[in-house]
């Protein structure tokens, strides 16, 4: 077994799982201890690599450089979630390594590279997720309220700092199944940063201004609002279709008749169809393209 120990955590590999524990000391990264540990099956890797900080460099004074564990694309709901918006410090996938450190840095990128073309691991996007999501319930505080999901439904509380067209809207509450999608922005700088929610059949924003937004909980500029806000994003992405599985949607199988195509089947799959995109489960394009396909049957 490969073990490398840095300055924000420790990773250890069995040839068959990458674990990354996240350390404890007051410098590591809210949104780091936020995710806490994480296991890495090597299925869901695409590479590893350790870079060394160039001689005589200001970073060179401090350590070797970084490790760096490259995922497959669609393989974790946490990079999903995050959008590459991640900052060195905050991405877990990062290990700053000691000066003395380095060479055992060097060793674990090489077993996780000999590890990988043994067991021909291919580099194309995945279309599930393979690293595990977040358990529930999750809670995360933001400026102007607390956003919350326990499985199956998502709820936006606000408090005294919200502005007037949120507390007019009244608190949020959705079925998973309402999302379309999900958008976290970490606040950086004097910018606000934000935990979205996109509905369906509504966009839902009133303002691009998320201080305005309904659907949308704050963050400023506080590292704990963060870490919490991105572990939730995370925990509701994960159960969500994934993004690469299009063919395990529903409008393929509604599209499909049965083997006999039989005429009041046909009907029936009409009307069921139409019963969808009344309801707001089916967009105007999916609608469009299901009918058109059953028609062609008739």
């Amino acid at each position: 077994m490969a073990e490398v120990m840095g300055k924000n955590g420790t990773w250890t590999f069995n040839g068959d799982l990458v674990r990354i524990v996240p350390g404890h000391d007051k410098d590591v990264s809210r949104v780091r201890a936020a995710l806490g540990e994480i296991a890495v099956p090597l299925e869901a890797v695409a590479g590893a690599a350790f870079e060394a900080a160039p001689e005589g460099g200001k970073k060179a004074k401090h350590g070797a450089g970084r490790l760096r564990l490259r995922l497959r694309t669609g393989a974790d709901p946490f990079l999903q979630a995050c959008g590459g918006r991640l900052n060195d410090d905050d991405d877990p996938y990062q290990l700053e390594i000691p000066l003395d450190r380095g060479g055992v840095a060097e060793y674990f990128a090489d077993e996780v590279r000999d590890a990988l073309t043994v067991a021909q691991v291919p580099h194309d996007p995945t279309d599930r997720y393979l690293v595990a999501t977040p358990p529930v319930p999750v809670t995360a505080n933001g400026q102007d309220g607390i956003g919350s999901f326990d499985g199956e439904t998502v709820r936006l509380e606000w408090n005294w700092l919200a502005d007037q067209k949120k507390r007019n809207a009244g608190n949020r509450e959705w079925p998973l199944s309402a999302l379309e999608a999900v958008e976290w922005r970490p606040a950086v700088g004097m910018d606000w940063g934000w935990l979205r929610f996109r509905i369906r059949g509504d966009a839902g924003i009133v303002s691009p201004n998320p201080r305005l937004d309904p659907n949308c909980l704050t963050l400023w500029g506080t590292k704990k609002e963060s870490g919490t806000s991105a572990l939730l994003a995370t925990a509701i992405m994960g159960r969500m279709p994934h993004p690469n599985a299009a063919a395990e949607t529903e409008v393929p199988a509604l599209t499909a008749a049965g083997a006999s195509d039989d005429h009041d089947a046909l009907l029936r799959r009409l009307r069921e169809l139409g019963d969808l995109h009344r309801d707001g489960v089916l967009t105007d394009e999916e609608f469009a393209t299901a009918k058109q396909a059953v028609l062609k049957r008739m």
